[in-house]
């Protein structure tokens, strides 16, 4: 489903990956993690294609980077969902079009749009908040609505760039439950953070960008024996 292949990238003559490889698979839910600066976002990025490598070759699915062309970019991002950490909601637009947008600009034919938008929110518990303006939620419920926009177009993969970076801990637990729930359903996920307690609640496949590297660990989960 995703491969990263003897990948080189440097910004600026800095390097930030050296033969990177990594691969995650249909249904896979991957935390990675690694200190601030390391490339957990560059390495997201790359994935949809909005940074390419210097060398080597990144697979999404039916894309490739060493070939894939500009007109079918949009297309790749579309089986795509992207959670930021500072949500990135359209402050002049309720909770409603702001999903709605997203649908339009890619084409969805208006009689599909409601559907869509409600099934989206149900997802994230926030039917009931759809006429609300981003200013009138909570840190949590804005996460939340960030979610249903990445979620509306039913990609094969959600990116997560530090989704609770911003959030106290309870709501925490709200996202990754949302979180959980999507990926259980077969929606492969990758939640980046450099917050190890949050990995530790999850068993799931572990990532560490270390050295330019991607590196496999085993943490220990709450609850296990010393």
């Amino acid at each position: 489903m995703l491969s990263f292949n003897h990948v080189d990238f440097q910004y600026s003559n800095q390097p930030v990956f050296n033969d990177l490889n990594l691969q995650v698979n249909q249904g896979d839910f991957v935390f990675l993690i690694g200190k601030s600066g390391v490339g957990k976002t560059t390495l997201l990025k790359m994935i949809y294609m909005d940074l390419f490598p210097d060398s080597g070759d990144v697979q999404v699915g039916d894309y490739s980077s060493e070939s894939i062309r500009n007109k079918d970019l949009p297309f790749l991002r579309r089986n795509i969902g992207v959670v930021f950490q500072d949500f990135q909601l359209l402050q002049d637009r309720n909770v409603y079009d702001n999903l709605a947008f997203v649908l339009q600009v890619t084409g969805i034919p208006k009689k599909q749009i409601k559907r869509k938008i409600l099934n989206a929110l149900s997802d994230v518990g926030l039917a009931h908040k759809q006429n609300n303006m981003p200013h009138q939620l909570s840190g949590g419920e804005k996460q939340r609505v960030a979610i249903a926009r990445a979620i509306i177009n039913d990609p094969f993969l959600v990116l997560a760039d530090e989704p609770t970076g911003n959030l106290d801990p309870e709501t925490t637990e709200e996202i990754l439950t949302i979180l959980r729930k999507i990926n259980s359903r077969g929606t492969s996920m990758i939640f980046a953070t450099h917050n190890y307690e949050i990995v530790r609640r999850i068993d799931a496949k572990i990532i560490r960008l270390e050295g330019g590297r991607a590196v496999k660990v085993l943490i220990k989960k709450k609850g296990e024996p010393d």
